[in-house]
């Protein structure tokens, strides 16, 4: 029989990991609502493009389908971004947004 203090730091984590959906602000089986495309880019994309760790992608009329492509496939030290990770919509919608953009003036890249 397990002693109280395991007992309790089973309980802990149980309730943990029930607690984890609630505090980020998602319930079991929900999805979470499409996020804008400059989200998008200043949380996932931003972090390496843009501060000399990939090219800089903002301002260069690249094309969707080849940002879609890269995404979803990767290429030289870029991962790849699964549909779990960027849903199809989001990458349409980030897609047409980075082909469409202006460049930043504070971005430097490779």
């Amino acid at each position: 029989m397990p002693d109280k203090t395991t007992t309790l730091a089973i309980a802990g984590v149980m309730l943990m990991a029930l607690a984890a959906p609630a505090i980020a602000g998602q319930k079991l089986g929900e999805t979470l609502p499409l996020r804008p495309p400059e989200a998008i880019y200043a949380k996932t994309c931003g972090y390496c493009h843009g501060r000399n760790v990939g090219p800089i992608i903002l301002g260069r009329g690249l094309p969707a389908e080849s940002i879609k492509y890269i995404v979803r496939h990767g290429q030289n030290g870029m991962p790849a971004f699964r549909p779990t990770e960027v849903k199809p919509e989001e990458l349409e919608a980030l897609a047409a947004w980075i082909e469409k953009s202006d460049a930043r003036k504070g971005e430097h890249g490779q």
